[in-house]
């Protein structure tokens, strides 16, 4: 399969997190692109590798484990890669990553779907019902990004530069008078999460950069702030996207990422667990036990 070469992208951050198959084949069948197709059956595709590409947040976290899970389970050598959303998506177009079930559209990542979504195959969602927005607690008396004031801490506290969701952040400083000499600051989606906690703690008001579905929703009482201006958007989809030629090498696999949907108490589920210190290969491989039957629906049609 595809080789990574980080340092060629420029980026720093390209650690890959290898899952290894029991009983997977030798050298010689690794090598082995399995062109032969589904007529081989599974054991053409067993021990192969397949790398996934995503974004480090809470929610991808959780999805691509599940489902690197899963994959493991049926004799792949799975490789799961955190990378910035730009990378993550050039990967997939370029061929050095098998694919991603990252894909937030059509807002949050519709400047790399523009730039990229040519160059890779859509497999449709995984996810319905996802949403980005301002979010706060909800014992703050604001309801709508208008109700805001300046004692409401003039400040956005957002996750990482780049994301879909602090552009947003950004843009509602723009489209609301009110927010006139507000700033978003920016650090990652877990500075984000102790920050959120540590206000709440001390009922202090505080303004974050929110996404559903993710765990703070069942950890502590928030509130979407209703946003008139629709500057974040409608709710989204997360999608599965593969790199084109998948098919061809390893049918199977990408007919179980095809499969692969669930719902938003599935992944706040796994999210959860990781947050309560489970690690995420743990919290995915008790999550894939404790539902198998919808694990199954995800294999259906497999030779």
């Amino acid at each position: 399969m595809f080789k990574l070469n980080w340092k060629r992208l420029g980026i720093a951050t390209g650690l890959s997190l290898t899952l290894f198959a029991a009983g997977c084949g030798s050298d010689d069948d690794a090598t082995d692109n399995g062109t032969d197709g589904a007529s081989d059956g599974a054991a053409t595709e067993e021990g192969q590798e397949i790398e996934l590409a995503y974004v480090e947040w809470d929610s991808e976290i959780a999805s691509t484990n599940v489902i690197g899970k899963v994959l493991e389970d049926q004799g792949y050598d799975v490789k799961l890669t955190p990378l910035d959303n730009a990378v993550m998506w050039e990967a997939v177009a370029n061929g050095e990553a098998d694919g991603m079930v990252a894909a937030w559209l059509p807002a949050t990542h519709g400047t790399q779907f523009e730039a990229y979504g040519d160059q890779v195959v859509d497999l449709g969602a995984n996810l319905e019902g996802a949403k980005i927005g301002l979010v706060v607690p909800e014992y703050m008396e604001a309801n709508s990004i208008a109700d805001l004031t300046d004692e409401d801490d003039s400040r956005i506290t957002g996750i990482e530069p780049g994301a879909g969701v602090v552009g947003a952040a950004e843009q509602a400083l723009e489209d609301y008078a009110n927010l006139d000499g507000w700033e978003v600051q920016t650090s990652s989606s877990g500075a984000m999460a102790t920050e959120l906690g540590s206000a709440i703690n001390s009922e202090q008001p505080i303004i974050v950069t929110g996404w559903t579905p993710h765990w703070k929703f069942a950890e502590y009482d928030l509130k979407y702030l209703e946003d008139p201006e629709g500057t974040f958007g409608d709710e989204e989809i997360i999608a599965t996207m593969v790199r084109e030629g998948l098919e061809e090498d390893l049918p199977n696999a990408t007919k179980i990422l095809d499969q692969f949907n669930w719902t938003t108490e599935d992944m706040e589920s796994v999210m959860l667990e990781i947050y309560n210190g489970a690690s995420p290969e743990d919290a995915a491989a008790t999550w894939v036990e404790d539902n198998q039957d919808k694990v199954d629906e995800w294999l259906e049609g497999i030779e």
